[in-house]
């Protein structure tokens, strides 16, 4: 986080995340996160990146650390990608929903647009939690009109050659499809807030 906290009049996407964002096992100028701010400067936005994912993240410790995010990095969109550590660890699903509708309300209340990037968990432990934890990145969608996709790792979770040895957390060959994944809703919420904001200066 510190070596994006700089001071800066650019306009700063905050990525808030687990392991999957943070660049677990991998070179970090290479992760998915790092390609977003190429592709940022490359299709003419000024937004600079800030990464505060951190490896192990539940929804709680994000809930619990939102706020002094917000109040440090000042972010005009947050990527949120929590909840796959919740779900390994088989946390109830109603918890799990608390905590991301509080970092999204947070957020906004802070003048943040918010996005919500999914995650699809193992059957460890039966098909009616899997069911309960899958439907709540919908229910937090739904309930605070949050733009999301159901899968951040879609094309990437059981393929071995795009995964590091312990098959769960992606290798460098993955990141540009997670960033592809990802990109129709970040690229779609820069151009409504900017827009949002002409609309304003009219």
């Amino acid at each position: 986080m510190a070596a994006g906290a700089e001071a800066s009049e650019s306009p700063t996407v905050l990525v808030f995340g687990d392991s999957l964002s943070a660049g677990f096992g991998i070179d970090v100028d290479r992760s998915w996160t790092a390609l977003l701010q190429s592709r940022l400067a490359e299709q003419g936005y000024e937004h600079r990146v800030v990464n505060a994912s951190i490896s192990g993240e539940t929804t709680e410790g994000g809930a619990a650390r939102i706020d002094r995010a917000l109040r440090t990095f000042c972010p005009d969109l947050i990527i949120l990608e929590l909840g796959g550590n919740d779900g390994l660890r088989g946390f109830p699903p109603e918890r799990m929903r608390g905590n991301l509708e509080k970092i999204v309300q947070q957020a906004k209340a802070s003048g943040a647009s918010v996005v919500l990037l999914g995650i699809r968990i193992p059957t460890n432990y039966g098909p009616r939690y899997t069911a309960a934890f899958e439907a709540v990145y919908r229910q937090v969608a739904d309930s605070l009109d949050v733009p999301w996709i159901e899968f951040f790792m879609e094309g990437v979770a059981m393929n071995d050659e795009l995964l590091q040895a312990d098959r769960i957390h992606p290798n460098t060959k993955a990141q540009p499809i997670l960033l592809e994944n990802a990109w129709p809703i970040i690229s779609a919420a820069l151009d409504d807030a900017l827009s949002f904001r002409q609309a304003l200066t009219k």
